[in-house]
């Protein structure tokens, strides 16, 4: 019993030490702001996920810098400039549409677009390529004798 006990101890451990402590909520609104503002935002480790879902420990320590920020005083357009200056438009989950994110915008239509002209030339270059001639008597005697022997 006392083995089982140390062992189910032992498991427990690590996971212990990895917990986080919950953030006491200490002004509702800008606990809103804070929900509204970090869901426009991405995470600069998980990319995927806005800053308000990550679990990452980078999108924790922004998260706390929005939070300071706005108990300065700060507006949401503050704090957003502030972050583009530091870490560029790529923190926006939905970057503006400029000069250096065109490619970001329009490059899968591009790639598409060109993907289809390519498999259109090809297709029609291998349609070219392909001559059809009837078969002579000799072969359709031998096709014929290989279709009834089969």
């Amino acid at each position: 019993m006392k083995r089982a006990l140390f062992f189910i101890i032992l498991i427990a451990l690590p996971f212990s030490v990895i917990a986080k402590v919950a953030q006491p909520n200490e002004d509702p609104q800008i606990e809103q702001r804070m929900k509204n503002l970090t869901e426009q935002l991405r995470c600069l480790v998980c990319q995927n996920e806005t800053l308000a879902d990550s679990r990452a420990d980078l999108a924790e320590d922004l998260r706390k810098q929005i939070r300071e920020q706005m108990k300065a005083g700060k507006s949401d357009k503050e704090i957003i400039a502030y972050l583009t200056d530091r870490y560029g438009d790529f923190v926006l989950y939905k970057p503006p549409v400029k000069a250096t994110t065109y490619l970001l915008w329009f490059g899968p239509f591009v790639f598409l677009i060109g993907g289809t002209i390519l498999l259109y030339r090809f297709v029609r270059r291998r349609r070219e390529m392909i001559h059809e001639e009837p078969l002579t008597p000799d072969e359709r005697k031998q096709a014929e004798e290989i279709l009834r022997s089969a």
